[in-house]
């Protein structure tokens, strides 16, 4: 039995990408019949005037309908006449998915350093409230308009960074130079994040003409613009240029990781830090950059929440930060994966609104419906992930720090 499961454990590691989206795809349908079976049952001990009914029992609801909404309805219905791509259900869904991309970026270049940063709901939180109040205090003293557009937002984005990036140093310093779990760091370092940046709002930060707790608002002008003509209403709290921004930073961190030295000693660091540190990897500076990178992502995230979504930061922050890390986990950490991963969630979340309203099915058993298709989903890449820890798929040669060759210069075995 054991040699079995080491066996396909050792399949599912070295499964090539075909073969993996083809193993999450049969996932995703296994998920939907097992979801269909879970939402006719249910119905069956629900009340309704109309229904199905079979052997004595009426049942409520219709899994084909619930489906059809949760997958359709996050487009806003396309195979309906009238459809508009410019609709609210579909800026939705590219709402969250905007903003996913940037969580889901942060652990997974965590993960990819061999760190897991379950913090990033914390470096969203922190770097949301630092872009609120530098862009309410800078508005102050820049021109507003066109020229108040054009400073204040990159001012948001980059002091998000920062702070983000800031919060995100700190697990990464405790985990180098005093051996601290970076898990337990960062579960507790989101409720410090969480109790400052409460005790700041009411202490200096408070909207004074709102009762709810919240910042000022940032100027209008100070928000993420649309694109005229061509892009999503105001009202939909939803840039296409926002959107843009989240892919090519997708693609930039992708071009890191893959092209550059810092992400080949990062990469190498994950996947055999003995090696890399034999090559002249310093692992305690590559500990706290790829931690500071990481919140710096996150921050960047808390930003786009604020300066898109709200136009202020308010003290119930959304969890786009934990649903990163399923986002990291579904897309195998890959930085080009966090796309697909986040639209299937930006979708999950835009289609279960859409079935509250056109069905009877209530929330909880739509947001069971959510986890399976999560659940399945990730499931193997997730102990794809495990797994590597224990099949090594690949032996990366190991860099020296000044991109030199280890092996020329030692004439040793690289992976030693």
């Amino acid at each position: 039995m054991r040699d079995r499961v080491e066996r396909l454990i050792e399949r599912l590691v070295r499964a090539s990408a075909v073969e993996r989206i083809a193993v999450s795809v049969a996932a995703l349908f296994a998920s939907i019949l097992v979801g269909a079976v879970l939402v006719f049952v249910s119905g069956g001990f629900a009340s309704c005037r109309t229904g199905l009914d079979l052997a004595g029992w009426t049942f409520c609801y219709n899994p084909i309908q619930v489906y059809y909404e949760l997958f359709l309805g996050a487009m806003g219905h396309p195979l309906q006449g009238g459809w508009s791509p410019m609709n609210y259900s579909l800026a939705t869904t590219l709402q969250q998915t905007t903003l996913l991309i940037f969580t889901g970026l942060s652990v997974a270049v965590a993960f990819r350093a061999g760190l897991f940063n379950i913090g990033t709901q914390g470096q969203l939180v922190v770097g949301g409230l630092a872009t609120a109040v530098s862009v309410v205090y800078a508005a102050a003293i820049v021109p507003g308009g066109l020229v108040g557009t054009i400073v204040l937002i990159p001012i948001g984005v980059l002091v998000g960074a920062i702070f983000g990036g800031l919060f995100g140093a700190i697990p990464g310093a405790l985990k180098a130079y005093a051996d601290a779990n970076e898990v337990i760091t960062t579960i507790m370092l989101n409720f410090v994040a969480v109790g400052v940046a409460s005790t700041l709002l009411s202490w200096q930060f408070q909207d004074p003409n709102s009762s709810n707790p919240q910042t000022q608002p940032v100027p209008e002008y100070a928000e993420i613009p649309t694109i005229p003509y061509v892009g999503f209403g105001g009202r939909m709290d939803f840039s296409l240029l926002a959107f843009a921004f989240a892919v090519a930073l997708m693609l930039g961190v992708a071009w890191l990781l893959a092209r550059t030295s810092f992400g080949y000693e990062l990469r190498t660091s994950g996947v055999q830090p003995e090696a890399a540190a034999y090559g002249g990897v310093d692992d305690k500076r590559m500990v706290v950059s790829s931690m500071t990178l990481s919140g710096a992502l996150g921050g960047i995230g808390g930003a786009f929440w604020v300066l898109m979504v709200h136009g202020r930061w308010l003290e119930n922050v959304p969890e786009l930060g934990f649903d990163g890390i399923a986002v990291s986990i579904l897309a195998g950490n890959n930085p080009l994966g966090v796309g697909a991963a986040a639209f299937l969630f930006g979708i999950l979340q835009s289609g279960s609104r859409s079935i509250g309203t056109a069905t009877d099915v209530p929330p909880e058993l739509v947001g069971v419906l959510s986890g399976l298709i999560i659940l399945f989903v990730a499931m193997p890449e997730f102990f794809r992930m495990i797994g590597s820890r224990y099949v090594h798929v690949e032996r990366e040669r190991p860099a020296r720090a000044d991109g030199g060759d280890a092996e020329s210069e030692t004439g040793g075995d690289a992976d030693a």
